[in-house]
């Protein structure tokens, strides 16, 4: 294993987890897309490690969660789940609002994705369009309807306008 790739990943696994997390809505789902992620980089390590090796991770674990749900939406979700729920106390603070992390994992991952690239990652509507391969349109239409969902769920009014995720 090439040296700075070690560094880099003691360096930014905690904050990728994190990142996964949000994008997953839980953190063994997010942990999963972190480590994919690192492990596809690895072989292009020599490539990537003289831009910015840590945005290529990012978007390199929203295009696999992305196909993931693409793959996992017909699926059929029970209303109980088997096992009780897990939440990271490192999270919980950095989140700063349990429920808004609670009205984050209730969001379907198409609307989740979108407020997380655009608010964790601050990333532009065209820039999420073609990040997730759908248009502008589109990606407005989930943000609008996702804030809607957040506002209704009663989290808080300013950060559901805000939509501070970080």
């Amino acid at each position: 294993m090439d040296d700075g790739f070690e560094a880099f990943v003691r360096a930014r696994l905690p904050a990728l987890v994190r990142y996964g997390t949000v994008l997953a809505g839980n953190p063994h789902d997010g942990a999963d897309l972190a480590q994919e992620a690192l492990v596809r980089v690895n072989g292009r390590w020599a490539r990537i490690s003289g831009g910015d090796p840590e945005a290529y991770v990012r978007r390199t674990m929203a295009r696999l969660h992305v196909s993931f749900w693409r793959r996992v939406r017909r699926e059929r979700l029970s209303g109980t789940p088997p096992e009780t729920g897990y939440l990271d106390d490192g999270i919980a603070r950095a989140d700063g609002d349990v429920g808004l992390a609670r009205a984050l994992r209730a969001l379907p991952p198409k609307y989740r994705v979108v407020l997380v690239l655009r608010y964790y990652e601050d990333r532009s509507d065209p820039e999420i369009a073609e990040l997730l391969g759908i248009s502008r349109a589109t990606v407005r239409t989930r943000a609008a309807r996702a804030l809607e969902r957040l506002r209704a769920a009663d989290v808080p009014h300013d950060i559901a306008l805000a939509g501070r995720l970080a």
